[in-house]
């Protein structure tokens, strides 16, 4: 007997959201969309690697710290790098992403 196996492509519904209103994530809920114990990423603000913004207090995350905190665990899990470099990685990658803005802003006419 042949076993079969189905992939399912789920539907994903695209929804614009006004910018004064970004989507904002609980503390378990981040950790949970980025695979994450929630004191992993609690620790993730304490070394500063999302921003001073989420160092005090019950920290709230957007759409762009998901992304810097799946960037981090990317570079964390499949490169090897350690807890003392991440604040330097994530300070360079910081800078390149402001260099390249500035960049496009002296290139625009």
């Amino acid at each position: 007997m042949t076993n079969f196996v189905f992939y399912v492509n789920p539907v994903v519904t695209l929804m614009g959201v006004p910018e004064e209103s970004p989507a904002l994530y609980s503390l378990e809920t981040a950790a949970h969309l980025a695979g994450l114990h929630p004191e992993m990423l609690r620790h993730y603000c304490r070394l500063g690697l999302l921003g001073p913004q989420r160092v005090e207090g019950e920290p709230t995350f957007d759409d762009n710290a998901l992304y810097e905190i799946r960037r981090i665990e990317h570079c964390r899990r499949h490169h090897g790098v350690n807890l003392q470099a991440l604040p330097l990685i994530c300070e360079l990658w910081r800078e390149v992403e402001r260099l390249q803005t500035e960049l496009r802003f002296r290139r625009s006419p």
